[in-house]
């Protein structure tokens, strides 16, 4: 089965610091685990709201709406697309992410035929 991990950070934090040289060599070495293991199917961090734009569809009207939004309390900062068996066991190995906060969601992607 294909699950997204979306990594959310509050809006507040959408422009933190960048993570130290030590942090960033954990993160690495975790991502070196998951390619080693076949598991990550893709990955990536997300540019600051700031730059984002968002299109609200409101019956045939299209709205182009300028991020940072500051309705949002929690904003996508990354994510990761993984191949694993089971729901389980994409907990299992984002419970061993060397993260000292922040929320992950983790949803399965519903495989659609002809997709």
């Amino acid at each position: 089965m294909r699950v997204l991990v979306l990594a959310k950070e509050g809006a507040q934090t959408d422009a933190a610091a960048p993570p130290t040289p030590e942090a960033m060599a954990e993160y690495q070495k975790f991502n070196e685990e998951l390619v080693k293991a076949g598991v990550v199917l893709g990955a990536g961090r997300l540019s600051p709201s700031s730059q984002g734009k968002r299109v609200r569809f409101e019956g045939k009207k299209r709205t182009v709406i300028d991020g940072p939004w500051a309705e949002t309390k929690e904003l996508v900062a990354g994510y990761w697309l993984w191949q694993v068996r089971s729901l389980d066991e994409a907990l299992e190995w984002l419970k061993r992410a060397p993260y000292d906060g922040g929320t992950f969601e983790v949803r399965e992607i519903s495989q659609h035929e002809g997709a």
